[in-house]
């Protein structure tokens, strides 16, 4: 079963047991961002939820990017639509993020937790608590995806649709 888990495509099959709510793994490209980008760059975020959701283990990998990498969130919104950033993957001298950010290489792997404090509160979709973004992410109505500065949109990504 796939799932969104942050955010961007994470790796490993999920396990086929009542644990499939808290495991989220999926793929970025640029034909999910909205709108589509040609690109051969590609992605994967694999994303584990505690059960206590308290915290959200992830791994992002992405390769082939464009432009430069930018930063790298975690947003709310169904597929085909935009949404706000709630959750921050990395980012770069550019658009550092939050204190505590972490570093966005151009290629690689960012790995990290996140938790209630990463939280960046969306006033106008009502995201306030970090228990908003893990019922999204359950919902399928969250993804993760990679910014460039040749689609500073976002380059890549990923969402799982199974919902």
């Amino acid at each position: 079963m796939r799932r969104l888990a942050i955010l961007a495509a994470l790796i490993v099959a999920l396990p086929v047991s009542a644990d499939n709510d808290n495991h989220i793994r999926i793929r970025l490209s640029g034909f999910q961002e909205v709108p589509v980008v040609t690109t051969d760059a590609k992605g994967e975020l694999d994303a584990r939820i505690s059960r206590d959701g308290l915290s959200i283990d992830y791994q992002l990998s992405y390769s082939g990017l464009q432009g430069q990498v930018r930063q790298a969130h975690i947003h709310v919104a169904q597929r085909s639509v935009n949404g706000a950033i709630v959750l921050w993957l990395c980012g770069t001298a550019t658009n550092p993020g939050p204190g505590g950010t972490q570093v966005c290489p151009q290629s690689g792997t960012v790995v990290g937790t996140l938790t209630a404090a990463n939280l960046q509160v969306s006033v106008t979709q009502q995201v306030a608590e970090f228990a908003d973004v893990i019922a999204a992410i359950r919902a399928g109505a969250a993804y993760a995806n990679v910014h460039t500065d040749v689609s500073p949109g976002g380059e890549i990504r990923g969402q799982d649709g199974h919902h």
